[in-house]
């Protein structure tokens, strides 16, 4: 067995002398007779065949080698077969390649040649493994197959550790299924060939760090639910914030000897474990948990271990992130369902409540969550409203209502005509009088009687009325031409005063959003707006409302600041618009101050944020009514066309405001002098005063402030 197994190498390789495809030894080399050898001189352990494929793997080789010693005819025959067996010292497995060395075996033919197709190589490569279609071409009595074959095992263990690993860790179950978990930490064991080696997880999720181990209770398929969590203050001055920190793996050899341990580390040798190391998971260039593995021997893993350490770090950062990502859809999903749509400035507050109602009860609901409660923010409140629409509003609705009527009065005056009949001459006698009262003024509820009243009594009778004339006929199509489709009621004068109406509070709106992007880079705030015949907009802004607490007043002072300069600017272009409206419509602009801050809470059952204290709905109340205050001892409105208003209740208000319109002044947004007026008492509410200055509106910079800012940066 020499020339098979050179002397040299025999104590060091695996390899063996069998019958030809039988798997059946009557030589081996130390190593592979005591490892892979039974005692019958049979492989131990398991392949990764079924017993099927490999009686077809056999037949399908030893017609390969007849075809190549016979027929000239090579054939690529290549699949992998593996041999796995446990260990004796370890008990854990070790995976071997099988190579197939045929040399010493010799091909003989029993007759004459049996003839082979044109197409035979094609054929064969396509149904090797098709024994009966094999046996017909080649009859198996035909050929005698005489000497040994040789077997080397190939260690192939690392190989076929790391393609299980990345099979079972693209699972979306891999790391929070009790029996996946278990399997993986399997594998660890044998890749690293430590039987006792324990695996360990932790995610970062914020000032979270859930952590995933043996102990975890795996019964949620939730990487949050079946975690336990610690805070990452935790771990401060720990192993596992140093390899954070230094983004590459640490060794503690053995961890009772580890000087200055942190209660952390305490617990984890407490626990049993000796050795510890801990490396950090990277995804997309940041920390996003740690890999933990431990030992209950000493000096168990060394850096002799880190090559293989690297090979596996990227396939559970994978886990990691895919089973943190399907846990956040499900938080997304549950914040759209509890809370529709959440501002993102503070979207994390409810993000927290959802997982601390998790934590807490193992599910959330809007009945169960802790309040929501922003403290300590500062409202600033701006209004720009449409002048008068209320009373343009109601002459559309009039001269509407006049022209159907009138086109009403023109039907039954001709039919009349062509039939003098009482029952319709009180008829016009009646749409007469409906005209009179809406010449006088439209009352509540006399739009949708009116429309009734035509309903009901004159467009009844047209199918009647028609054959009465030719020009009855004529009087009813006019009558219905005239009607809108959708309504069924003349809407002419309505169409265009709220086609005006729509086109400035699309654009207050769109102006609004333009500024509102850039503004959020001044400092986060909650925004949200209203439209009505004009755009209200609220902002509340403060530290509770961000997640790292951090404000100053420099930037209220810098968003006070904005709100001015975008509602001149609102007012130079509602300007610009009112000379393209059908209906010229103007706009007024105002602007609520406090300076004492407030607190705000989710109503869920409204699905809305609301002042929380009875102090605080105070500015609710004025917020509604205060677009009406008048001047007081006068019947002049705060609120003017081309001026901006601004409400205060102290005096330190006033003295800010006043540095800010200096300075607007400065920038040319406004002009003129300011005026100082009292205003009379609101229902509940009194005294307020109001700051009153002229917008300047052909002097007001074209471009939105947004934009200015950036190209201020830009230089």
């Amino acid at each position: 067995m020499a020339a098979a197994f050179p002397p040299a190498s025999r104590d060091h390789h695996y390899g063996a002398a069998m019958v030809p495809f039988q798997l059946h030894g009557f030589y081996a080399t130390p190593p592979m007779e005591r490892l892979l050898m039974t005692e019958e001189w049979r492989l131990k352990g398991r392949v990764n065949l079924d017993a099927s494929l490999v009686a077809a793997m056999r037949r399908a080789y030893a017609y390969a080698l007849v075809l190549q010693r016979i027929y000239g005819i090579e054939l690529e025959l290549d699949h992998p077969m593996i041999l796995t067996v446990p260990d004796p010292e370890t008990g854990l497995d070790r995976h071997f390649r099988l190579l197939f060395d045929w040399t010493f075996v010799e091909v003989d033919a029993t007759g004459p040649l049996p003839e082979l197709p044109d197409d035979m190589c094609r054929r064969l490569q396509a149904n090797l493994l098709d024994a009966e279609g094999l046996s017909d071409l080649l009859p198996s009595d035909r050929f005698v197959l005489r000497g040994f074959s040789i077997v080397k095992a190939v260690e192939v263990t690392d190989q076929e550790v790391l393609s299980a690993l990345k099979r079972d860790l693209i699972d979306r179950e891999s790391i929070v299924s009790k029996e996946r978990f278990c399997g993986v930490e399997s594998r660890l064991r044998t890749l690293f060939r430590r039987p006792n080696l324990k695996l360990g997880i932790g995610a970062i999720d914020g000032d979270r760090v859930l952590i995933l181990n043996d102990f975890s209770s795996h019964e949620h398929s939730c990487i949050f639910a079946d975690s336990a969590h610690h805070k990452v203050s935790e771990f401060a001055g720990t192993i596992y914030a140093r390899a954070v920190q230094s983004g590459e793996p640490i060794i503690i050899e053995d961890l009772a000897a580890m000087p200055n341990r942190t209660p952390v580390e305490d617990s984890v040798l407490a626990s049993g474990v000796r050795t510890l190391v801990v490396a950090p998971l990277h995804y997309q260039d940041r920390v996003i948990g740690t890999l933990e593995l431990g030992s209950p021997d000493p000096d168990d893993i060394d850096a002799t271990h880190l090559p293989k350490l690297h090979e596996v770090l990227p396939l559970f950062a994978m886990a990691v992130r895919r089973s943190m990502d399907e846990f956040n859809a499900r938080v997304q999903t549950e914040i759209k369902e509890r809370f529709t749509a959440i501002h993102p400035v503070v979207e994390w507050r409810f993000r927290k409540a959802v997982l601390d109602e998790l934590e807490r009860a193992g599910r959330a609901s809007a009945a169960e969550l802790q309040p929501i409660v922003f403290e300590n923010v500062y409202p600033l409140y701006a209004l720009s409203d449409i002048r008068g629409s209320s009373v343009q509003r109601e002459r559309a609705i009039q001269a509407d209502l006049l022209t159907q009527l009138a086109l009403a009065r023109e039907v039954v005056d001709v039919a009349y005509k062509a039939r003098r009949l009482p029952a319709l001459d009180q008829l016009r006698y009646r749409v007469e009088r409906h005209a009179e009262q809406i010449r006088e003024g439209v009352a509540a509820g006399d739009e949708m009687g009116i429309v009734a009243f035509l309903r009901a009594e004159v467009e009844s009778l047209f199918d009647h009325l028609g054959p009465f004339s030719e020009a009855v006929r004529g009087a009813i199509e006019a009558y219905r031409g005239a009607l809108d489709p959708r309504l069924g009621a003349v809407y002419g004068q309505r169409r265009v005063f709220e086609d005006s109406v729509t086109r400035i509070a699309d654009m207050i709106s769109s102006y609004l959003d333009l500024e509102e992007e850039a503004a959020q880079d001044i400092f986060p705030h909650y925004f949200e707006k209203q439209k009505t015949d004009g755009v209200d907009h609220q902002i509340y802004v403060g530290g509770s409302l961000v997640e790292d607490g951090r404000f100053d007043p420099l930037y209220l002072k810098s968003l006070r600041i904005w709100q001015l300069m975008v509602l001149c600017g609102v007012a130079a272009r509602a300007d610009r618009l009112t000379a393209e409206l059908p209906v010229p419509l103007h706009t007024t602009h105002l602007v609520l101050v406090q300076h004492a801050p407030m607190s705000i809470r989710f109503r869920f059952d409204e699905k809305r944020f609301d002042v929380d204290g009875a102090y605080d709905i105070r500015y609710e109340i004025v917020k509604k009514r205060i677009d009406k205050a008048l001047i007081k001892g006068t019947t002049e409105r705060v609120t003017q066309p081309g001026k901006l208003a601004i409400v205060y209740g102290q005096g330190g208000e006033a003295a800010e405001y006043r540095g800010y319109l200096e300075y607007l002044r400065h920038l040319g947004y406004v002009s003129g002098e300011v005026e100082d007026v009292e205003l009379e008492e609101l229902q509940g509410v009194h005294g307020l005063r109001a700051l009153r200055v002229a917008v300047a509106l052909r002097d007001v910079p074209a471009e939105p402030v947004a934009a200015q800012a950036f190209r201020s940066v830009a230089r």
